[in-house]
């Protein structure tokens, strides 16, 4: 813009009017921000040729510099003050209508192909996100723990971008954060243990309800409100007399349908109240309360509580047993306890390490018919990628089906009641006999839906009977 400014000055027989009081303070911009002295000459020689007032004469030092520096310097960095003055100069050429006819036939051609729907709908900027440069973004962005780094910061946009594509763009997702690279290196190989088992119960869901739509729509219930929500939250907890001890957080930007967390003295729940049904809200409850809270107030309660001593009495991971008690706690008392959810997200985690996010889509359309609800699978799966059009996978919720059958395996054999009381332990620590002599069982709690265990265990045996699952079937798995 300095050199436009100089050479209109140059090209033009006088200088207009109302320029004059846009360079006045011009001499005190280039002290001010100590531009080299070639800057002033340009311009001093500029003024002598218009035969400018004295006032404006003081910049003049040497004019032969002037001419050597409009044609060596093809480029001149502007500073703020300047940038932000309006110097009332003469627009620049509009565009022919020849030459917006052209570019418009050019963009029409180039939309109306298929091939590049992905690299028209990729911002340039985001060319710089792609993983091979991942390790250069992590040393600018603050560490997270692994579920908060995983959440994609342009999930909105991005899905919008997909929607407007017809289903036929991967995906580019940016992030806020980063994790411990080898805390996502486990839940980057997927399992295809059970693949045949999660068919299965996808296969039998749809025989019974015909699509996936009418599978929430009839299990679920009614749609709340978000006052309902609030209001559905508030009586469990006082039912369970836990209102004082969890403090209620709704919002509509989780990834999953809710989370429990410890933040500072007490704990919080999220809860997603987005076409949120009434039995779902109720099957969360029991999933988030029920099952974590309850353990982990337990297992403050227990000497494994440091995990120091934890590896002295050999305990080991937590999951799958954790997850997979959440999710029968979340459909065991419903009429029809289908085990939908979790064999859609075991399916779809073990698809997405041989698909791309688009492929992942469209295949998903045979289970389900919903755009949203496919792209928050998808979106599941494919979290904590950048370049969704790649293989790869985020294999953490394959632990919910997996824990879940390892459960219904030994449901005749396993102390339920036990197994939440002990706190955060797996199924195979309730026989250490050095667990059970170190439990201290007195201060400990259970949900309410546990105190009628014969109940309890009648519920475990219809959602084997309801999922078209037997022994025999369940003898496969570990």
């Amino acid at each position: 813009m300095f050199q436009y400014l100089c050479l209109k000055i140059n090209s033009e027989n006088q200088l207009p009017q109302k320029m004059y009081s846009s360079l006045t303070s011009l001499e005190s911009s280039f002290d001010k921000h100590n531009l080299p002295s070639s800057y002033k000459t340009s311009l001093a020689s500029s003024f002598d040729k218009h035969n400018l007032p004295s006032s404006y004469k003081t910049l003049k030092e040497k004019k032969k510099n002037c001419t050597k520096l409009l044609k060596n310097n093809s480029s001149v960095t502007l500073f703020p003050s300047l940038q932000e003055r309006s110097f009332d100069l003469v627009p620049m050429p509009k565009m022919t209508s020849h030459a917006k006819r052209r570019k418009s036939k050019s963009l029409t051609r180039t939309f109306s192909t298929t091939d590049n729907l992905d690299k028209l709908a990729i911002p340039p900027a985001r060319h710089r996100l792609f993983p091979v440069h991942q390790h250069m973004i992590n040393t600018r962005l603050k560490k997270l723990p692994l579920l908060a780094a995983i959440k994609p910061d342009n999930e909105q946009t991005e899905k919008a971008r997909f929607m407007r594509a017809n289903y036929n763009y991967n995906p580019y997702f940016c992030y806020k954060g980063y994790s411990n690279k080898e805390e996502m290196e486990k839940f980057r190989i997927p399992s295809d243990q059970y693949i045949s088992l999660a068919i299965l119960i996808l296969e039998n869901t749809l025989a019974h309800f015909g699509s996936y739509e009418q599978f929430d729509e009839i299990t679920g219930g009614s749609i709340l409100t978000r006052s309902e929500v609030y209001r559905f939250v508030k009586k469990y907890l006082m039912n369970e007399d836990l209102d004082d001890e969890i403090q209620i957080n709704l919002r509509d930007d989780l990834l999953s349908r809710g989370s429990i967390y410890r933040a500072k003295d007490r704990y919080v729940l999220s809860v997603r109240c987005v076409n949120l049904r009434e039995c779902c809200a109720e099957g969360l409850l029991r999933h988030e309360i029920g099952t974590h809270y309850m353990r982990s107030c337990n297992t403050c309660l227990q000497p494994w509580n440091d995990p120091n001593v934890r590896g002295n009495f050999g305990i080991g991971p937590l999951n799958p047993t954790e997850e997979g008690l959440a999710c029968l706690h979340s459909v065991m008392f419903r009429n029809k306890p289908f085990l939908m959810h979790a064999a859609l997200l075991y399916y779809t985690t073990y698809k997405a390490s041989q698909m791309s996010f688009r492929d992942i889509f469209h295949d998903l359309g045979k289970y389900v018919t919903s755009p949203d609800v496919r792209w928050d699978y998808c979106l599941r799966a494919k979290r904590g990628q950048v370049d969704t059009s790649r293989r790869g996978n985020f294999s953490k919720d394959q632990v919910y089906l997996e824990g879940a059958l390892q459960l219904l395996k030994r449901r005749t054999t396993i102390d339920f009641e036990m197994l939440v009381r002990l706190g955060k332990v797996s199924y195979q620590d309730l026989s250490r006999k050095c667990v059970i002599d170190a439990a201290r069982l007195q201060k400990t709690r259970i949900p309410k839906f546990m105190e009628d265990i014969q109940l309890y265990h009648n519920q475990l045996n219809r959602v084997v009977r309801i999922n078209g699952l037997n022994d025999s079937l369940l003898a496969m798995v570990e």
